[in-house]
């Protein structure tokens, strides 16, 4: 069996992070998906609003790193769940269990300093802090360096390009 869904969209607000009794961090945020065709009466696309929930080290992400409007490409699961309302009603709610979030814009896409085409194709590649090392024996610890985008972010030329293609 195959359960496996890929999502981009933008967050129509910002994730709520909440703890369980045993302390696991779990976010909800909802991502507005745009549909690919457009309304034959009004010659505008729709979109689909779609819960998500993240958990453990992926919902601290997205709770410290994605606000509102942000762009997001969401790796999950669908999960269906069934629940009783406070009208004792029976319902049943769809959502997406995201295993991955990644960054869907560039930070600079994210808070309105322009764009690139509108493809919105920023940085995606998922990262993760480097581990702190361990202090020589008595040695205060010492704290990873800080990430420094080069230049500023902007790509740079290369000083030694032969004309041939790595690959």
């Amino acid at each position: 069996m195959l359960n496996k869904i890929f999502l981009q969209g933008r967050l129509v607000a910002d994730p709520e992070m909440r703890h369980t009794p045993s302390g696991v961090a779990v976010t909800s945020f909802r991502l507005a998906v745009d549909r690919d065709f457009k309304d034959r009466e009004t010659g505008e696309k729709k979109a689909d609003f779609i819960n998500i929930v993240a958990w453990r080290s992926t919902a601290e992400f997205v709770s410290r790193y994605f606000n509102k409007g942000r762009m997001a490409v969401v790796d999950g699961r669908l999960q269906m769940r069934d629940y009783t309302d406070r009208d004792g009603n029976k319902r049943t709610a769809a959502e997406v269990v995201a295993d991955n979030v990644y960054f869907g814009d560039s930070r600079r896409d994210a808070e309105g300093g322009g764009s690139y085409g509108g493809y919105g194709g920023g940085y995606s590649g998922g990262y993760a802090a480097p581990a702190p090392s361990a202090p020589a024996s008595g040695a205060a610890p010492v704290p990873p360096p800080a990430y420094t985008a080069p230049m500023g972010g902007q790509f740079a030329e290369l000083d030694d390009d032969d004309g041939e293609l790595p690959f």
